[in-house]
């Protein structure tokens, strides 16, 4: 760090800190090894996704997918977009648990949850792009608004997806400007500070479009399904697919929140947030709790209650979803169960399995466009999907090491 570097100016703050946030260090670079053989294998697998995607790009969808006419949109959609932009929604959980709700001790897992939305959603918008038969007219989708179709669900989901993308960035680049403002350099340090202060003076603006966009497009998301009609199974087909969709988004943010702040404190050997992990995992029971009641709530209002203990393929896959939503809730009940970090981590797991597995089977399973129809990914499908998550996992751990992103632990105690 520069001699020279000045001081962090005061956060413009609307919200309340706590002593539970006041314990921990402000944010910084984690340093360390950044080319180590796991990364250099995430980097090799990025590396072969970006290969076929060019392929993808020059061959056309045809010859690169397994897409039809009766399965418009594949894994692509159903799990890097639908499942995807659900397990990035760990900043906007966080965002209204610290800025809406006022809940100041949650400050430090911000910018971690924010970082994991900036990739999973970016990555999300490249999925987009790759899945339409002609990517390169998408950037006329936000810009000639005089051809929307102010009806069209799909568009909503779309420019929902792109906003938050953005705004996700600008709400994580305070990390970035204050990186510069420990620069050598005085051009950089000045750039720093200016865009810090920029920031700043924009951040509230800027978090309120963090929390709208997901809102948006999450439920649009249970809303685009409703169109498909007879086509959906009636275990799945329901008017209260877009608050489903809304409410379990929320849920699997707490999840990726913990699993991500766990799995950090471990591979990267820095101190875990045990109290606040333990009352994020508080926070996760009600909404699970509340996705169950509407969920089983509208199997018996829909007389589905047979066809969920039929025992055949979608009733197996809805008691399954069902069985995963309450294991992970019980698992957080106690506070002796919250306590654990290792429980915390398996809760965190089971509940983000089961969120994906709900999203995965209503676009993808449960829709039935004829029997005449199938689809299964194809191998260029799967190693696209496995070069892009290795490529966002890569960027998370570059990035938590050159930038302020995560907290460095409790403040020492003081001298006796």
């Amino acid at each position: 760090m520069s001699a020279h570097a000045p001081a962090h100016p005061r956060p413009k703050r609307w919200w309340t800190p706590t002593k539970e946030a006041a314990q921990y260090a402000p944010p910084v670079p984690l340093g360390g090894p950044y080319f180590g053989w796991p990364l250099l294998v995430l980097l090799a697998l990025a590396a072969l996704g970006g290969a076929l995607i060019v392929w993808r790009f020059a061959a056309g969808l045809g010859a690169t997918t397994a897409l039809n006419d009766g399965y418009p949109w594949g894994l692509w959609i159903a799990f890097d977009v639908v499942t995807g932009t659900a397990l990035a929604c760990g900043g906007y959980a966080i965002a209204i648990l610290c800025y809406v709700l006022n809940r100041g001790k949650y400050h430090p897992l911000v910018r971690p949850a924010i970082l994991t939305s900036a990739f999973g959603y970016s990555i999300a918008a490249l999925f987009v792009m790759l899945d339409v038969g002609r990517p390169w007219l998408i950037w006329k989708v936000p810009l000639f608004f005089w051809h929307w179709n102010r009806h069209s669900v799909l568009l909503e989901v779309a420019l929902c997806i792109m906003g938050y993308a953005i705004v996700s960035w600008i709400e994580i680049s305070p990390a970035f400007f204050e990186r510069m403002m420990h620069s050598k350099r005085p051009t950089i340090r000045a750039v720093g500070e200016r865009g810090l202060s920029l920031v700043q003076g924009f951040l509230l603006w800027i978090v309120a479009l963090g929390v709208l966009l997901p809102m948006m497009h999450q439920s649009s998301l249970g809303s685009l399904l409703l169109l498909s009609g007879p086509r959906l199974d009636p275990l799945w087909n329901t008017p209260l697919l877009p608050l489903l969709f809304l409410i379990s988004c929320v849920g699997m943010g707490f999840g990726a929140t913990v699993l991500e702040s766990v799995l950090s404190s471990w591979l990267l050997e820095h101190e875990p947030k045990r109290p606040m992990l333990s009352s994020l995992g508080r926070a996760m029971v009600p909404v699970v709790g509340v996705y169950l009641a509407i969920r089983i709530g509208d199997l018996v209002r829909r007389d589905q209650l047979g066809a969920l203990f039929a025992l055949d393929g979608a009733s197996i896959l809805s008691l399954v979803e069902l069985a995963l939503f309450v294991l992970g809730a019980g698992l957080l009940v106690t506070e002796r169960q919250r306590a654990d970090l290792g429980n915390l981590f398996r809760a965190a797991i089971v509940l983000l399995v089961a969120g994906a597995l709900y999203r995965f089977d209503v676009f993808l399973v449960a829709f039935r466009p004829g029997s005449h129809w199938h689809y299964f990914p194809s191998v260029t499908e799967i190693l696209i999907t496995v070069g892009l998550v290795a490529a966002e996992i890569a960027g998370y751990v570059l990035l938590i090491r050159f930038f302020p992103i995560l907290s460095a632990g409790r403040h020492a105690a003081p001298a006796r």
